[in-house]
């Protein structure tokens, strides 16, 4: 152990080790001439008589310990938060977010917070960027903490639809890093301050973030133990990734959903904080939990948090360990790595015990530093470690406080580590309002005056969405507006059902973070065993046929309309009684379970539940469209390839002569005249781009990638220069500006913007949507851009000093 350090900590056993083992930087003292330690020394690194008082337990947590393992990880941390700053935090598209003027629905904690002007906000998040870079090289560190949480959390509380337990994870680690030493090594901080530079840390310091790192895996197995998770429906649809391809050559993909995705992923939350603790299990923790974030970063859209996560690791092991590691380089490099040779020098903010032999004649007053008492700093900082931890066991479970946020959840998510319980599909979104003076009823476009998606899910943001359209709606000469929403969601491939009740003005409903929400519709949790005869039926299904399951409460109907591609759909009823209507026919169809009716395509009909328990029924249906489609091209491509072969004699028509020539060009499927055709070969195209993409070398995938982030990180800084310019000196003539702007924007020249786009646009695909003549009449009705744009327009242009701010706002609201 490095002179003096005492290398213990909850998280982890940090046992003294000899001169060899350590590398040259051990005890002064042999081996042989220290006590036997115990076996509880040995396992946790500290004796149960350091619990024993009150006074022992401050110099626990405030026992001198190596600061090498903390520079490192404060390194690597300021590091992967510059770059989630200009990713995830989203430097990149700061105007698209916060311009100035726009009618946009927000979503913040607190209603009171409001986004600074939008070039204010690009100062913002360079004030977060510096912090973070500063926190990576250890310079000004505690005034680059302050600029980084400070900035940080404003954003986060900013805007609720961008939480999740990750970023969550990232505030905290900032805000425990600002009160450590971690700039005690490998610093420019240590540079320009001999008295920082590899002195010791306090105990706490680690201990902080190893519980942190702990409770972060075990919460989140202990939610696990849900029954959603444990019976394999949370995560279902993971098991269908490549990624799980080798567990398929044993297994069949309902066991590698149940036993590798679900079990595993439950074990390893609930073990790997005990399995990083020890010595003997560490490794073994290491490679699993590397394995597992390695994964994630492959099957989720998560930002640094997988690269966060496996920089946490190397906490668990001895603090020492980057003296060891980067003691192995060769000796020509020595002097741009991290220290390896010093002994860790003395710190106020330790407490040093009195060495076990006070003989002064063996005592090495260069290695022992002079026995210390604990001040009000050190028991101030006991007395922190002991409430941050107990807080942060604390309020995963604190719901029943914030019940309002209870909406099939478990509450504010952020701060839950509930990570991926709850998978949700939404099946059809209405709004409906109603001019409070004239009465007229009409219909908005779902996420008009927003670019979130999340507030479907959440009362709070529900509420928030409400009162900003009723905001805005009186722009449009409707005063006084009465909002509803009509929202169908499927829960962990549970019965679509409502969330919300449609029978309520949210506008004028009450919501209380501390009362449960009283427009929430029920969970249907008796329906829940329903999901094993989903398979039995899905199973019985051909590949062209669709199933949707509705579950409704009694006294609602759902009104619907069947599209004319949807040319073979019926509804049946699995439990319950309903009533069908035919709107045009004007007529009404009673069903009891079991029976099954056909429904008109390019017709509404509404389905009433008449019973006095929730009714349950599933809609078949078949995109005949598409299917005559399908067959279509099965046949040209058969063709095509007789052609190519040769056995194909007879000349083609000109209609299919291009399936000869295919699509030499973007602009040569104009010039084919039949659609099919047209379609066919287009899509063709597509999939040999997306295989030739997906074949490439690694050099030219990683290329691609590179470039990618390239012109994304490129954007942000371009944009933030403009933004710290225009605060500067004043906004420049509007012609430079659009230029400037136009010369941030530019991609890639090779990047093809359709490449992303689903084949199943181009072929016609048609789902079952609820209420499709309600939306239709929502176009015609609020908020349409056809309908509307000139009127916008005019309305934007006196809105903003910028065209180019103008340009920007119309891409972004219209598209």
């Amino acid at each position: 152990m490095e002179s003096g350090s005492c290398e213990a900590a909850a998280g982890a056993p940090y046992i003294q080790r000899a001169k060899k083992a350590r590398g040259g930087h051990a005890e002064g003292k042999a081996a042989t001439d220290k006590p036997a330690e115990s076996r509880m020394k040995r396992l946790f690194g500290f004796e149960k008589e350091d619990l024993s008082s009150w006074h022992r337990f401050v110099c626990l947590l405030n026992r001198p310990t190596d600061p090498a393992s903390l520079g490192i990880f404060r390194c690597l941390f300021g590091m992967l938060m510059a770059v989630d700053i200009t990713q995830e935090r989203g430097l990149s598209h700061v105007d698209y977010k916060y311009l100035d003027g726009a009618p946009v629905c927000r979503f913040p904690l607190f209603n009171f917070l409001e986004p600074l002007p939008m070039d204010w906000m690009y100062c913002v998040y360079l004030v977060m960027f510096l912090g973070a870079v500063g926190i990576m090289l250890g310079c000004f560190y505690r005034l680059s903490c302050l600029m980084f949480i400070s900035t940080y959390w404003y954003i986060f509380f900013l805007d609720k639809t961008a939480w999740n337990n990750h970023s969550y994870l990232y505030g905290l680690i900032g805000f425990q890093l600002t009160l450590m030493d971690a700039n005690r090594y490998w610093s420019v901080d240590g540079l320009r301050n001999p008295k920082k530079r590899n002195a010791h840390v306090p105990l706490w310091n680690y201990t902080l973030l190893r519980t942190q790192i702990f409770i972060v895996y075990f919460i989140a197995g202990v939610k696990k133990l849900d029954a959603d998770w444990v019976e394999g429906y949370s995560m279902k649809y993971l098991a269908h990734h490549w990624l799980f391809d080798p567990f398929k050559v044993i297994l069949p993909v309902e066991l590698v959903s149940l036993i590798v995705v679900h079990g595993g992923g439950l074990i390893l939350d609930l073990t790997a904080g005990y399995l990083l603790f020890f010595d003997v299990t560490r490794p073994v923790a290491i490679f699993f939990v590397s394995y597992f974030h390695c994964m994630n970063s492959q099957l989720f859209s998560i930002g640094m948090f997988s690269y966060t996560m496996l920089a946490t690791s190397p906490l668990f092991c001895y603090a020492d360990w980057p003296r060891r590691f980067f003691g192995s380089f060769p000796e020509f490099l020595q002097p741009v790595l991290p220290l390896v040779s010093p002994s860790p020098c003395p710190s106020s903010s330790c407490v040093y015990p009195s060495p076990p032999n006070s003989s002064s004649e063996q005592q090495d007053a260069s290695t022992h530093p002079k026995p210390s008492t604990p001040r009000l700093r050190h028991k101030m900082a006991a007395i922190f470690t002991i409430v941050y931890i107990t807080e942060q066991f604390f309020l995963p479970y604190s719901h029943f406080i914030t019940q309002g946020y209870n909406n099939w959840t478990n509450g504010l998510y952020g701060y839950s580590w509930d990570m991926m319980v709850h998978s949700r599909s939404h099946q059809h979104v209405k709004i409906t309002y109603k001019d409070g003076v004239t009465g007229e009823v009409g219909y908005l476009n779902p996420g008009v005056f927003t670019q979130s998606r999340r507030w479907k899910d959440h009362g709070d943001m529900l509420k928030q969405y409400a009162t900003c359209l009723n905001y805005n709606l009186p722009r449009f000469n409707i005063t006084d507006a009465q909002i509803y929403f009509d929202i169908w969601v499927s829960i962990n491939d549970r019965f679509q059902q409502r969330i919300f009740d449609p029978r309520v003005d949210i506008v004028k409903a009450d919501w209380s973070p501390f009362r449960p929400n009283p427009w929430l519709m029920p969970l249907l949790v008796d329906l829940s065993p329903w999901r094993a005869k989903f398979e039995e039926i899905e199973g019985t299904l051909d590949n062209q046929t669709e199933v949707v399951f509705i579950a409704d409460f009694p006294g609602l109907h759902l009104e619907n309309y069947v599209s004319e591609d949807l040319g073979n759909t019926s509804v049946q009823v699995l439990q319950g009684e309903v009533k069908v209507e035919i709107v045009e026919e004007k007529m009404n169809y009673t069903l009891a379970p079991g029976d099954k009716m056909q429904l008109p395509a390019g017709a509404y009909h509404k389905v009433y539940t008449v019973s006095e328990a929730s009714s349950c029924y599933m809609y078949i249906y078949v995109n005949t469209t598409e299917a005559a489609l399908q067959k279509n091209f099965t046949m040209l491509l058969e063709l095509q390839e007789k052609v190519r072969n040769g056995t194909e004699t007879e000349p083609l028509p000109p209609e299919l002569q291009p399936l000869i020539t295919g699509l030499e060009d973007e602009g040569s499927e104009v010039n084919i005249t039949d659609p099919v055709v047209r379609l066919f070969l287009k899509r063709q195209k597509r999939l040999e781009e997306k295989k030739k993409r997906r074949e490439a070398p690694i050099h030219e995938r990683f290329n691609r990638f590179v470039t990618k982030k390239y012109y994304m990180i490129r954007r942000g800084f371009l944009m933030t220069a403009i933004a710290m310019r225009n605060l500067a000196f004043g906004l420049p003539p509007l012609e430079q500006l659009r230029r400037e702007v136009d010369y941030a924007n530019m991609k890639a020249p090779e990047e093809d913007p359709n490449q992303n786009e689903p084949l199943k646009d181009e072929t016609g695909h048609v789902e079952l949507h609820f209420s499709r003549g309600a939306q239709l009449k929502a176009a015609q009705a609020l908020i349409s851009p056809t309908s509307r744009m000139q009127q916008e327009q005019s309305y934007l242009a006196r809105q903003f000093s910028s065209a180019a701010h103008l340009r920007l706002y119309m891409g972004t609201l219209w598209t």
